[in-house]
């Protein structure tokens, strides 16, 4: 099999990416505002710190809320960079333009726009950075534009849920396309079975829910007969009750086919902790 160069598929990426994204800005507007995003005021772009967070010219360091950069070493001794993480910079870097490529739709190369603020959730995170939710001054929204292009992956916390579903169709789109990142073997979907050779690292995973059950308000997804060595997907007490307020129980996804997203942890076999309905995607109804 013939794999294409990271720098030619992100080039693909950015100009496939733009009809989408003018799509979604588009019904975005037309919908009208999002009732759950909060305002938290306008800043212009200063630096680019990767794909998913930057600098503005007040001083606040910016965190976009719900996708995930592929990400650079930052200083981080013994970090090996992640595929395409120069190229999720770049794109970000268009998109507000702070760029010297100068794509159409997203502004003149150097020129930084005016960038709109908006809270969905938990404002700031434990690093002090501003978690929010971004738009150009032509009511682009950049979450949107750097997943069409297959630049992020979702990346959602139960305490900053906004536009996920929104953000789970366009990523939709741009995997099936193959786009960005999704062209690369790095962040392909994993079967469940292979989920113990991914220990430790966030991962997108497949397969059919064998039976889904309670014990002692805890939800538990096996996946195999074997749940002491099988993956599952484990759901405490506290976030039971945030699937049940969705109309979901564990039982729910017995003999389903899912996607499940989070990082890979060991217990009893390899496990995903589900905080929130919207990290498991029911893939066959």
């Amino acid at each position: 099999m013939m794999l294409t160069h990271p720098a030619t598929t992100f080039a693909v990426g950015v100009w496939a990416g733009l009809a989408a994204w003018a799509g979604l800005a588009a019904a975005a507007q037309a919908a009208g505002p999002e009732p759950a995003l909060v305002s938290a005021g306008t800043g212009t772009p200063f630096e680019v710190v990767d794909g998913d967070t930057l600098v503005l010219a007040d001083g606040r360091q910016v965190r976009l809320v719900g996708i995930q950069a592929p990400k650079l070493p930052l200083g981080r001794a013994g970090f090996r960079e992640w595929p395409l993480a120069r190229e999720a910079k770049a794109a970000l870097e268009a998109l507000v333009g702070l760029s010297g490529v100068g794509l159409p739709g997203v502004g003149l190369p150097g020129q930084p726009k005016r960038l709109r603020l908006a809270y969905g959730g938990r404002r700031i995170d434990r690093h002090g950075r501003v978690l929010a939710h971004l738009f150009d001054d032509s009511g682009r929204w950049i979450q949107g534009g750097l997943l069409a292009r297959g630049m992020a992956r979702v990346y959602s916390f139960a305490d900053n849920r906004a536009r996920i579903t929104d953000m789970l169709a366009v990523e939709r789109r741009a995997r099936a396309a193959k786009r960005g990142i999704w062209a690369h073997p790095h962040y392909r979907v994993i079967s469940h079975i292979e989920t113990g050779r991914f220990l430790d690292s966030f991962q997108l995973v497949e397969g059919t829910v064998l039976r889904g059950a309670q014990v002692r308000g805890r939800g538990y997804l096996n996946f195999g007969a074997d749940w002491r060595r099988d993956f599952t997907i484990f759901i405490s007490r506290r976030a039971r009750k945030r699937f049940e307020r969705a109309g979901l129980s564990p039982e729910t996804y017995s003999g389903k086919r899912v996607r499940v997203r989070g990082w890979i942890k060991s217990y009893n076999g390899p496990m995903i902790e589900a905080t929130h309905p919207e990290q498991i995607e029911v893939l066959e109804r």
